[in-house]
């Protein structure tokens, strides 16, 4: 199992990013999937789950209306598109799957 995230960057606050995770060695389609991130001194936390089939997605209150989860099950690829961005949003975002961790991708939101 392979979690590989990118398009993590420096952005303005208000500014938009969007993050993908490009999965493989198991069957994409048949996992749900999710999003972390972790703040420096701060825990890991939820920001977002997709279900298998993509059809049911939800968002942490601190998300919720900004964020964005969707897949593509064809491209084994989820994704996390990010808008009106906060200061508050920097942090390493990190895409998993049941057992599975990605590397992490660096978001910073700064003027």
């Amino acid at each position: 199992v392979q979690l590989v995230e990118s398009g993590g960057g420096l952005v303005q606050p208000g500014g938009s990013l969007r993050l993908s995770c490009t999965a493989s060695g198991f069957t994409f389609s048949n996992y749900d999937m999710r999003w972390y991130r972790q703040a420096p001194g701060k825990e890991r936390e939820l920001v977002a789950t997709i279900r298998s089939s993509g059809d049911i997605t939800s968002y942490a209150g601190s998300v919720k209306g900004r964020f964005t989860i969707s897949r593509d099950n064809a491209k084994n690829t989820v994704y996390l598109q990010m808008n009106s961005l906060t200061p508050d949003d920097t942090a390493v975002y990190y895409c998993y799957r049941l057992f599975y961790w990605g590397q992490g991708t660096q978001v910073t939101v700064s003027s």
